[in-house]
């Protein structure tokens, strides 16, 4: 081998040596590169993934919200009405009275539109007295009798009928005493069509013969008898004749 030659191997060798050393120094430098950018301590959060946090906060907070709702105690508006409508209906009695009183008082009265004796039904003993006070309105007191405006008898047989002038100033009074046990009923002569009327048991009286639990008679007006038959059914309730 010439020493020419030998030269030019040398160099192609050395030549050769520092392209892999080259080669390996690049693949050294990518590798480090990469390991640096996979590091999860220096990661940024990417915009989609900001987006993605956003909405799962959001759907929890709108849930939290749902269940609040949910736990908020309904208005009882609709009892509330129920409750007032019940209060102004035309019922106004105090219910079907359970026994006898010594006396009884009952208030006359007009409230809208409507004419009243409250209560409709009193119970008193015999030889007790009823009485009427006015609330408002003009307003009087006849028994069912034959000698009261020709009405038909519905008071005890041989009972005393009885009369009271109409009424007109507030707060007045006038009384009546019942000593014959039995069944009264009676009406107010300006109101008595609209439905007026009233009744006063006295005693504890057979309701087998009482003209005043009798059907209301066809001379009578249509509001009189319907609330005359009301009655009757308190009558027989209140002394526990019952059908």
């Amino acid at each position: 081998m010439t020493h020419h030659n030998a030269t030019r191997r040398r160099v192609l060798c050395l030549t050769g040596s520092l392209a892999v050393a080259g080669l390996a120094g690049c693949s050294g430098s990518d590798a480090g590169s990469g390991d640096g950018g996979s590091d999860p301590g220096t990661a940024t959060p990417t915009p989609a993934d900001h987006s993605e946090d956003d909405e799962h906060q959001e759907g929890d907070h709108h849930e939290e919200a749902g269940d609040h709702h949910e736990d908020t105690p309904q208005s009882d508006g609709g009892d509330h009405h129920e409750e007032e409508t019940d209060d102004h209906g035309h019922s106004h009695d105090e219910g079907t009275p359970e026994e006898p009183s010594p006396n009884a008082e009952v208030t006359m009265r007009t409230e809208g539109g409507q004419q009243h004796y409250d209560p409709h039904l009193a119970w008193i003993e015999p030889g007790g007295t009823v009485t009427w006070r006015l609330e408002s309105g003009q307003h009087d007191v006849v028994a069912y009798h034959p000698d009261n405006d020709d009405k038909p008898l519905r008071i005890p047989e041989g009972a005393e009928p009885w009369r009271i002038d109409l009424l007109s100033e507030e707060g007045e009074t006038a009384s009546h005493t019942f000593e014959t046990e039995g069944v009264y009923d009676y009406y107010c002569t300006p109101h008595e069509s609209l439905g007026m009327v009233g009744t006063v048991i006295v005693g504890e009286p057979d309701p087998h013969g009482q003209p005043g639990l009798e059907e209301p008679q066809a001379s009578l007006p249509e509001g009189a008898r319907s609330e005359l038959a009301d009655l009757g059914e308190q009558v027989n309730e209140a002394l526990g004749h019952t059908h």
